[in-house]
């Protein structure tokens, strides 16, 4: 075992790990942050027997992450990168013939385990703070799995964490040994501030910080969601911090590799730093002079949304974890304090580790790698979690569109052209396909914008980053600008190229997300149609928003309010030369439609030019009378309402009557629903063959009703209907008075009580089932009595109804026995 000059806690497990690692081919290594795994356990199994000869690989999640392990393992060995130990990014690799450790990032391995799934001369994969669980590094793992089991029975493969459930790991790796280091850790006394949901984040951010300046010594770490809050904090901060000696330090993924070298570095004697950062300080990293830690809490996180295809970022509580490791970091070198902006007693609604990102992210590129790797089911490999099935479809879906796979999961000749780039499938369709026009280096170009986030400022309008990125004289501008020329080339050499043709980054973009080709609802209105049908806006004040199209680069929101947070600018030209350059799968269609004029209440013809669900073109045509425009024209009636039909007192009551007796007798006794909702339900059945010709709502008269209503009850329900449901009532005088079937209370008429004299049994409906509900009146036609038991009335109120009535009407007659008396509708003669 090689010897150190500086003791670390992990060196009392290395031993049992290069035991474990000499008899099975598999490890889990669980140690606490700062026992020192990341930086000694690869230089102390170097000389393993089994590794003569051969590399050892070592993944970290972040480029930052994996230059400092690179820097300090380099360090060790008193050597610089790129000797022994060698560093492997996509801004920039150091590899020398000697190098016998490379520090990769977890998405350069899937790229090399593809590119050589034997992994040739390589001896190990060390997976380094794999608790936090990208979706490369879950697929990384595998990957190397599925090697080790078909091609490498020799490679060994540990995975390394300091918050891991260590068990689940182990089981994964057919039951590897689990080693844990207890490590060593200073004391970290923990503050909970609370937090005050009126105040913004970033104000208790900034009191917080000035609260430990003031209380604490040494430099502050202070963990901020992202980007947006860390500027926002540390302008605030720069009002108030007068002290030249306190250096406000920004960390996060979109920084320079300087800046982010000037947050890690330790403060100059007699200075203090205040590191503000994202998650990316959390693991595999020690930033000197830090012993104060101010944790907001918060994390951001991209969310995939497979039914609208989009990944939009989603703030949300860290895991307790994540919050264990933010702690950790004020413990690292010295005894340290940790202030938590929220209750103590929140500790239990933490989740425990973070959401894998599988579960999640966007599964195109999985699905694709997975089928360069040979394999069309992604959940045959050895995941930790399987891939959800629903982001597998809409994977399959696009990558189908992008003809990158067959019908069977296979990858295709283009999908192929596809894989070797190292990008997302649609950005890598935008470069390949630009190739066809020799235009692949712009096409790169916005890639990379798309791909490394604060490349040509923060524009919402590409074009304008694009042109920014081409002024910018960064270090990590100038990288990515000689990695896209890389991508073009690799592009260009896998097709056939035509004539020179200058494409806009409207165009451009256009090959990477036809479906997001979007056209101005109003013009100036900053909302927009997309051509998958989806809604997406603008702020008004965006100068983009006056543009009539646009392709939409990344939006984020729910499908109903997507907000669009990159685009470039398209012509109409363009979006038919794109829908006609064979590269997409939407083109352009012309056809005649009829619709619906709500406001009109119309049909419209015309004849449309569209894009997906973009209207390019149209011109209007006359109404042609069909069967087909009868139906759309019943349906847009149905949508308005349907008591908006010219219905007559006699339809309004014939359906009243329908729906007493379907009410009285049961839906299985046949009678048809003509309520409002029945009818909208099949109108196309009952009303649009009796409108055919008709373009209008006006234009429908009551008789087309008639004959439709009439259509709907065969001719047995209509005496039925006559008999047990009729339009009036005959009273012992004669008198026709009509039934009103909509009352409240149900069937009722009004009726003068002395009309009724002489009937001793009470009048009903529906073949006796049903008592009709009788308002009895005065002589001058006012309520007296509602009843549904007139001989009960008879016998029983009548006397003190007839006592009052004939005081007040003494010319009418007010037998005391009604049953037994003649109906009349006249008063007495005078004098009797």
């Amino acid at each position: 075992m090689r010897a150190f000059d500086t003791a670390l806690p992990i060196d009392a497990v290395l031993d049992a790990l290069a035991s474990s690692l000499r008899e099975t081919p598999n490890a889990v290594l669980v140690a606490p942050p700062g026992a020192g795994k990341t930086t000694r356990v690869p230089l102390a199994l170097l000389d393993q027997p089994w590794a003569e000869g051969g590399k050892l690989i070592v993944l970290e999640p972040r480029r930052l992450a994996a230059r400092g392990a690179a820097n300090r393992m380099a360090q060790t060995l008193g050597e610089r990168v790129g000797e022994t130990v060698g560093l492997r990014v996509r801004l920039g690799s150091k590899i020398g013939p000697k190098t016998r450790i490379e520090v990769v990032t977890e998405g350069v391995f899937a790229r090399m385990i593809l590119d050589d799934p034997t992994l040739d001369g390589v001896a190990a994969v060390l997976f380094d703070e794999f608790h936090e669980r990208s979706l490369d590094a879950d697929f990384g793992l595998a990957l190397a799995l599925d090697a080790q089991a078909g091609l490498r029975e020799d490679l060994r493969i540990l995975v390394m964490s300091a918050t891991l459930d260590g068990a689940r790991v182990a089981k994964l790796l057919g039951d590897a040994e689990v080693i844990e280091s207890e490590g060593r850790a200073y004391p970290v006394e923990t503050r909970y501030l609370g937090r005050d949901p009126l105040k913004r984040i970033e104000d208790q951010v900034t009191e917080a910080v000035l609260q430990a300046l003031n209380e604490q010594a040494g430099s502050l770490l202070v963990f901020l969601p992202g980007q947006g809050e860390i500027r926002r904090v540390e302008e605030r901060l720069r009002e108030k911090i007068r002290d030249p000696a306190i250096e406000i330090a920004p960390l996060y993924g979109a920084l320079d590799q300087s800046e982010q070298d000037r947050a890690v570095l330790p403060a100059p004697k007699g200075r203090r730093k205040v590191v503000l950062a994202t998650s990316i300080a959390e693991t595999s990293l020690t930033i000197e002079g830090v012993r104060v830690v101010i944790d907001s809490g918060l994390a951001r996180v991209p969310l995939y949304e497979p039914d609208i295809g989009v990944t939009r970022l989603v703030t949300q509580r860290a895991s307790r974890a994540a919050c264990d490791q933010r702690r950790g970091r004020a413990g690292r070198t010295e005894p340290g304090i940790c202030y938590r902006l929220w209750e103590e007693a929140g500790n239990g609604a933490l989740e425990a580790f973070a959401r894998p990102e599988i579960l999640s992210a966007d599964l195109a590129p999985l699905l694709l790698d997975c089928a360069a790797w040979g394999v069309s089911d992604p959940t045959t490999l050895a995941f930790l979690d399987p891939p959800p099935a629903p982001a597998l479809k809409e994977a399959g879906t696009l990558l189908g569109d992008l003809d990158a796979l067959d019908p069977d999961g296979r990858i295709t000749e283009d999908g192929k052209a596809l894989q070797v780039l190292p990008l997302p499938p649609r950005l890598a369709h935008m470069v390949v396909g630009a190739a066809h026009h020799r235009q692949a280096e712009p096409a790169a170009l916005l890639a990379a914008l798309l791909v490394e986030r604060g490349l040509g400022g923060d524009a919402i309008d590409l074009s304008e980053r694009l042109e920014r990125f081409g002024r910018e004289r960064g270090g990590r501008a100038a990288d990515m600008r000689r990695l896209a020329e890389g991508w073009a080339r690799q592009a260009a050499s896998k097709v056939a190229a035509g004539t020179e043709q200058p494409l806009s980054p409207g165009f451009l973009l256009g090959l990477a997300f036809p479906d997001r080709v979007a056209k101005a609802r109003q013009p100036g209105s900053g909302q927009y149609l997309l051509a998958n049908g989806r809604g997406a806006a603008l702020e008004p004040g965006q100068r983009l928003a006056r543009e009539p199209y646009l392709v939409v680069g990344e939006m984020t929101g729910s499908a109903q309010q997507a907000r669009i947070l990159s685009a470039a600018a398209i012509t109409e030209a363009e979006i038919a030369a794109l829908a006609a350059s064979g590269l997409i799968r939407i083109g352009l269609s012309e056809r005649n439609e009829t619709v619906f004029d709500r406001p009109a209440r119309a049909l419209r013809a015309r004849a449309v030019r569209k894009y997906g669900a973009l209207v390019l073109a149209e011109r209007p045509l006359p109404v042609e009378a069909s069967a087909e425009n009868a139906a759309v024209l019943a349906k847009g009636i149905a949508a308005l309402g349907i008591e908006m039909l010219p219905w007559s007192k006699a339809q309004a009551q014939l359906r009243q009557r329908v729906a007493f007796l379907r009410a009285a007798e049961g839906e299985d006794a046949g009678w048809p629903d003509l309520s409002d909702g029945g009818l909208a339900e099949t109108v196309v059945d009952w009303l649009a063959p009796h409108i055919a010709g008709r373009n209008s709502l006006a234009a429908i008269a009551a008789g087309d009703l008639d004959t439709a209503l009439s259509a709907l009850l065969p001719w047995e329900l209509k005496r039925r209907l006559d008999v047990e449901a009729p339009t009036h009532f005959t009273a012992p005088t004669g008198s026709q008075l009509a039934v009103d079937y909509g009352a409240e209370a149900g069937p009722t008429i009004s009726v003068r009580v002395q009309e009724l004299y002489g009937l001793a049994k009470h009048p009903s409906l529906a073949g006796g089932r049903v008592p009709l509900v009788l308002e009895l009146l005065s002589p001058a036609h006012r309520p007296i009595q509602v009843t549904r038991d007139l001989p009960g009335f008879w016998c029983g109120s009548w006397a003190a109804v007839k006592s009052e009535m004939k005081g007040r009407y003494p010319r009418h007659p007010w037998p005391d026995d009604p049953a037994a008396a003649a109906p009349t509708t006249r008063a007495k003669p005078r004098g009797t």
